[in-house]
């Protein structure tokens, strides 16, 4: 019986050790690399995103770029352009993510300018204009972004919703008001920091003093885009202000009851950008993710699925939806650069001393 035990031992021993040794690349079973779109082979990559897109951006975009791209596995983790940026910046020292999806340029200006974006040119690079990406290549704006003014299209007739800025102060609006949280949010910074300085851009009380009439107006800063979304669907309140891809896409694939005013006086437009984390642990596969968002068939489909209204000068207009060549995007005249400086010291000022303050 010893015996029997002691030979039973021997063989799952050399057994374990088979294995081992096959499992160390001493076996003829091993798979070969995955092969990407382009024929190269892949050893398996992760690649870890933080973005700011809306969900049905995100599961229309990452499952085409996995097909793509076999031998890499995306990690999305979803959050406010905001919350994004303090994320990146808590992590300078020990990166997390490799690639950062959607953002302000103002957020993006600031991320650069703090050594937190790494330095790539794209191979689309000249076809974007000056004016849509960093001087260093550190960010490139993916899409323009107007922010406008929404409405729920069941209570409120579109000749009946406000035409423009200021009329969003009239009493006949109190507690019909909805805004998503400011702080958190980079559409929302920016639609605040445009009001302030369209007022004035050299002192910013005018635009605070226009920002306590609005917060009277408010009913509720709700906590993230769906709360949104579900507060002015039940009609809880029945105004808001966000950007036009996100209004269009409730409206047309999800069927909300949502339109828009596009503002008489114009819109802040904002460049919604991208770039590659500084020290990104996944380099070569943020690289392919950059490549792909930028792809000309990728921005045909995005503007007719998504709504998007891509930065790349050489595309052919004509092929793009009618939605889009009819649009007319006229802009406030805003200097960026001043907005990127003083976001901080203006959202800060109203969150401690406007929010929740205004007359009742």
């Amino acid at each position: 019986m010893k015996k029997n035990w002691l030979k039973c031992g021997i063989l799952t021993l050399v057994g374990a050790m088979t294995v081992g040794l096959t499992a160390c690349g001493g076996g003829d079973e091993a798979k070969p690399a995955a092969t990407g779109d382009d024929g190269s082979k892949n050893t398996s990559q992760k690649l870890v995103i933080y973005t700011a897109r809306d969900k049905n951006v995100v599961d229309q975009i990452i499952p085409q770029f996995e097909e793509k791209n076999p031998g890499i596995k995306v990690e999305v983790m979803t959050m406010g352009a905001q919350q994004i940026m303090e994320r990146v910046r808590g992590e300078k020292a020990n990166p997390q993510a490799d690639f950062w999806w959607g953002g302000t340029q103002s957020s993006f200006i600031t991320a650069a300018n703090e050594g937190l974006l790494e330095s790539y040119k794209p191979s689309f690079a000249d076809s974007v204009p000056a004016e849509y990406k960093d001087a260093q290549d550190r960010w490139y704006g993916e899409m323009l972004l107007p922010e406008v003014i929404m409405y729920n299209s069941d209570a409120v007739k579109k000749e009946d919703a406000p035409k423009d800025w200021d009329e969003l102060l009239d009493p006949k609006f109190k507690d019909k008001i909805l805004i998503r949280g400011v702080m958190a949010s980079g559409t929302m910074r920016t639609i605040y920091d445009s009001m302030i300085y369209r007022q004035d851009p050299n002192s910013p009380e005018k635009g605070y003093e226009w920002l306590k009439k609005l917060d009277a107006n408010t009913k509720e800063y709700t906590q993230d885009p769906t709360q949104l979304y579900l507060k002015l669907a039940r009609q809880e309140g029945t105004i808001s202000l966000w950007n036009l891809q996100d209004i269009l896409i409730q409206k047309e694939t999800k069927k909300q009851p949502f339109d828009y005013i596009y503002p008489a006086s114009g819109a802040p437009i904002l460049v919604d950008g991208v770039g590659i984390v500084k020290d990104a642990k996944n380099m070569e596969a943020a690289k392919k993710f950059y490549e792909f968002l930028f792809d000309k068939d990728q921005l045909k489909d995005k503007a007719e699925k998504l709504f998007q209204i891509p930065t790349r000068s050489d595309v052919d207009k004509n092929e793009f939806p009618a939605w889009y060549k009819e649009l007319d995007t006229k802009s406030l005249d805003l200097d960026w650069m001043v907005l990127a400086e003083k976001e901080k010291e203006w959202m800060q000022y109203w969150d401690e001393n406007i929010k929740g303050k205004g007359a009742k």
